[in-house]
């Protein structure tokens, strides 16, 4: 058994749910489990409808909701074009669940406030709608799909719009509903990033790029052979080829690696898809559903030991110094300093401590006013926005001091605002000015990865 995540770029349109239907058939003698996102750029939408909502723009709203409305439609209608009954049943079921985004945002303009539960009801109906009109399609290309409502599987606790999954609640909803259709010979199809709070059902999701992490969590409770996650890129590369434009498949990756880039930058993978696979010891293929014929990559255990396997990069990066002559020979202070961050649920990613000052980055700044107020009573603190971090990645980073040389040496006279190298020593961060990212990568790149001459 496999579980097959398709992304937003995977199951966009009609012409992209085809070839995914395609291939799942390749894939049946494997029984495959099939975890779809919305269609691409569906949640940005439905997110502006909720804002839109709140802030009492209601016509502008209910136009987005109407013109998701069509889109859905449309792509039915092309899909279920030689089967009128099965495209009206299911343009009906959508319609149903665009009434009710329609009455919710109308509800959100009447009461001028958006919780975190209101949003997540908002942002699920992406995989909702996906999932029922690609079961539908899997039909009509001959494929015995059956719809499986995610949240019955994906129980989470109620931390809405982040919520964490309940892994033991979890493995016992797959193997109850999930393994059942498998053994009837059957395709289960959901939606990924949404599930519901244990004990009481209501919708949560499991923030951005959740449908990745869904797909393991399955893959995971099933004791899948292999989890494959479905793009628009022929894999993980060895820098962002929006970036770096000479950039390079990597055919065999390290769970550990591939865990680092997914963190520092690697958009094609969710920083929390590896960990439920790596419990498992279930590799993980990146795959590019417009190229299915390309080998993709493979993340596992057994990988090849390189100086540098790939450079990750993003920018706005916020850094956060904090100044205190109470840390000199104090116990305590780096965890009293921690507990603010776990206390606003805000991810810290680089740390790097002197004598009498502690510096970290984050990329989520939406809790830094509450951030720095608590922080304060720990010392003197300072703020600096817009940096970006920069990752040299590789499981021989720290293999004698060559590679870390040579990275500095290529990073030359960029101005260098902290500088860590990971515990497990396969991971160089360097934060610099965010405008300085693009440089930084492209530098790096040239130096670990020179073009082959004939």
């Amino acid at each position: 058994m496999i579980v097959c995540k398709f992304g937003g770029t995977s199951v966009g349109d009609a012409e992209a749910i085809v070839r995914t239907a395609s291939i799942i058939r390749g894939r049946l003698h494997r029984q495959p489990v099939v975890v779809v996102s919305a269609l691409g750029g569906t949640t940005n939408v439905l997110l502006q409808i909720a804002e839109q909502s709140v802030k009492g723009q209601l016509i502008g709203a209910l136009r987005a909701v109407e013109g998701l409305r069509d889109r859905h439609l449309t792509q039915t209608q092309l899909l279920l074009r030689d089967d009128p009954a099965s495209a009206d049943e299911v343009a009906g079921e959508l319609s149903a669940m665009f009434d009710e985004l329609a009455a919710l945002a109308e509800a959100l303009k009447t009461l001028g406030d958006l919780t975190p539960r209101s949003l997540d009801a908002i942002a699920s109906l992406g995989e909702q709608l996906s999932s029922v009109l690609v079961v539908a399609a899997f039909r009509q290309q001959g494929l015995n799909a059956e719809h499986v409502d995610a949240r019955q599987v994906m129980i989470t606790d109620d931390r809405y719009t982040r919520a964490e999954p309940q892994t033991d609640a979890i493995n016992e909803a797959a193997q109850r509903i999930i393994l059942p259709i498998l053994r009837g010979g059957r395709i289960p199809v959901l939606g990924g990033f949404i599930g519901s709070v244990s004990g009481t059902g209501v919708t949560t999701t499991l923030g951005r790029g959740g449908s990745d992490y869904s797909a393991s969590l399955v893959g995971a409770a099933l004791q899948a052979e292999a989890i494959e996650i479905w793009t628009d890129v022929d894999g993980m590369l060895t820098a962002d080829p929006r970036v770096v434009d000479n950039a390079r498949l990597i055919e065999r990756i390290g769970f550990e690696e591939a865990s680092e880039l997914a963190s520092f930058g690697a958009k094609v993978l969710h920083p929390s898809t590896i960990a439920p696979a790596v419990m498992k010891g279930i590799p993980v293929w990146v795959l590019n559903s417009r190229r299915p014929e390309g080998t993709g990559t493979l993340i596992t255990f057994d990988a090849p030991r390189r100086a540098v396997t790939a450079i990750a990069g993003k920018t706005k990066v916020t850094l956060i110094k904090v100044r205190s002559t109470r840390m000199l020979l104090a116990e305590g202070f780096l965890r009293a300093l921690f507990e603010v961050f776990e206390r606003y649920h805000t991810s810290v990613d680089v740390v790097a401590t002197s004598e009498i000052s502690v510096s970290v980055t984050i990329d989520d700044a939406s809790r830094l006013e509450s951030l720095v107020v608590d922080l304060r009573v720990l010392g003197d603190v300072t703020i600096e926005r817009n940096r970006g971090i920069v990752s040299i990645v590789g499981s021989g980073l720290s293999d004698g001091g060559a590679t870390m040389s040579s990275a500095m040496a290529a990073i030359g006279e960029l101005r260098v605002h902290m500088l860590s190298l990971s515990s497990s020593g396969i991971n160089l961060t360097v934060v610099l000015d965010g405008d300085q990212v693009a440089p930084a990568m492209q530098r790096l790149h040239a130096a670990f990865f020179r073009e082959e001459t004939a």
